[in-house]
């Protein structure tokens, strides 16, 4: 069958490339080896934010006496929350499937690979192979949890993202590697559901990729609710205990001489069974501290998925363990194209989804706008929540910029006091000599919902006082952005 565009890969890249294509007037296919919507909907940010709202409301109902509710001890039910989220998760497959069909678009399930003259061959679950026919391919495979030789996933005492969405017992102790985005959000999940959390990073802050002052936030608000958290570390290597055969115990095995019963399993449930003895490394002391847990998670990282897809022998180029493209997405073979985690940028939904619109509108011969990879949101939905945008303080001056800084606590602010949580602030770092906002770094409650406007102005190229300018609604948290800006120039009325 001959298209005018096939997507391999349906995650927020790929889906978005096939509906943009279509809506286009393009004849278009997409194929998928599991499930539509990618990792990102079955098993990436839709899933997570499921659980960590479940957390949240957790939270909330074990500090009701604060807000002046009376009401019962909370039980965190660790199966029905991952129920719950699963269930979101499917939620929005089926609405990449609608949209799919909405916009006329053929889904092709299997494994595709890309062969010369572009073709695609997709092998199905039975083994059966088809061959499909594009004028344009675009791959957009994404990626996957990374393994590192030190903690072999095993899927059950050492385990990935994956698995740490659907784990079928609440454990009593776990370690976290990796403090990204992935990781702290696992860490604060388990945490706040009662597992007792150490959270290792190899960097000398969590969050290595956030300002300085943003992830010293997030650790005095980790250690506050209980967490561990072991920086300038790394996890050596990872010895297990297996459980006895024939034994039921409902968790990990305590050790010799422990009055700690391990990793309490859901009604009806076995547990992982075992301990692991977690050898980490203080990199800055040299010493090594062994710490027992039920459950490893590997949060260190992703790695793309571009094993048996044929792209060496249709000669599309390599850069740096990534498909080699242009601004507009063209590999260096004409008609193949790539976008999302297989290409260098950030490993982020939206950075997809903008990558495949921009790729999918050149193809139809338009001239559209190139992504603007210096002006890219991130966030992280730990709380407090965390989300930045531009430049880091240390990275603005290491860049030889005369900047100006200006922070908003939100104990200042009357509407973090009255939701009851006043952790965090917003920092605005700023070009003293051009008033451009460099780079903006926010910490607390909603901020994820408060970045996009610091996005929408950098774009724009509104200037740091123009943003201040303009009236913002009290009560409310974004009024902290005007308050970081005056502050940054000695002139906050509230800070």
């Amino acid at each position: 069958m001959k298209y005018d565009l096939i997507v391999i890969g349906s995650g927020p890249g790929g889906y978005v490339a096939a509906v943009k294509a279509s809506q286009l007037g393009m004849k278009t296919a997409v194929v998928e080896r599991e499930n539509l919507g990618g990792i990102c909907l079955n098993w990436g940010c839709i899933p997570t934010k499921a659980l960590l709202k479940s957390a949240q409301v957790y939270n909330y109902m074990s500090h009701a006496a604060g807000y002046g509710v009376q009401s019962g001890v909370p039980e965190a039910d660790l199966t029905a929350m991952v129920a719950r989220s699963r269930g979101v998760a499917e939620t929005m497959s089926k609405g990449v499937q609608f949209l799919l069909k909405k916009n006329s678009v053929d889904v092709i399930m299997g494994t595709g690979r890309v062969l010369p003259g572009r073709k695609v061959a997709v092998t199905d679950g039975e083994g059966n192979v088809a061959e499909y026919e594009a004028d344009h391919i675009v791959i957009a495979t994404g990626a996957r949890s990374k393994v590192m030789p030190a903690m072999p996933q095993d899927g059950k005492h050492i385990i990935g993202y994956r698995e740490a969405m659907t784990l079928p017992f609440k454990p009593q102790r776990m370690v976290v590697c990796g403090s990204g985005a992935i990781g702290s959000e696992f860490a604060f999940f388990y945490q706040s559901i009662g597992v007792e959390v150490t959270l290792v990073e190899f960097m000398p802050q969590i969050l290595p990729n956030e300002d300085e002052d943003t992830a010293a936030q997030v650790s005095r608000s980790f250690r506050k609710m209980g967490m561990k958290v072991m920086v300038q570390s790394s996890v050596e290597r990872v010895d297990i205990d297996q459980a006895m055969p024939g034994d039921n115990n409902a968790g990990a095995q305590a050790m010799p001489g422990d009055n700690n019963a391990g990793a309490q399993g859901m009604s009806g449930d076995g547990g992982a069974g075992g301990v692991c003895h977690v050898t980490i490394k203080d990199m800055k002391r040299g010493t090594e501290t062994v710490v027992d847990c039920d459950v490893v998670l590997s949060a260190v990282g992703v790695v793309t998925n571009l094993e048996g897809l044929g792209l060496e022998e249709t000669g599309i180029a390599f850069e740096r363990g990534k498909i080699a493209v242009d601004d507009y997405y063209r590999t260096s073979v004409p008609g193949y194209y790539a976008i999302g985690d297989v290409v260098h940028g950030p490993a982020l939904a939206h950075v997809a989804s903008a990558e495949a619109v921009c790729c999918v509108e050149a193809i139809a011969g338009h001239e559209p706008k190139r992504v603007n990879y210096n002006n890219i949101p991130g966030c992280t939905y730990t709380t407090p929540e965390v989300a930045s945008v531009g430049l880091t303080e240390k990275r603005a001056l290491e860049a030889g910029k005369e900047i100006c800084v200006g922070k908003f606590f939100f104990k200042a602010s009357g509407k973090a006091t009255a939701a009851g949580n006043t952790d965090g602030f917003v920092k605005m770092v700023i070009d003293k000599q051009t008033d451009e906002i460099v780079g903006c770094h926010m910490c607390g409650d909603n901020v994820t919902e408060m970045i996009a406007s610091i996005v929408v102005a950098r774009e724009n190229g509104l200037t740091a006082r123009e943003v201040a300018g303009a009236i913002h609604p009290h009560p409310t948290m974004s009024e902290a952005v005007m308050e970081a800006i005056e502050a940054a120039y000695g002139c906050a009325i509230h800070g």
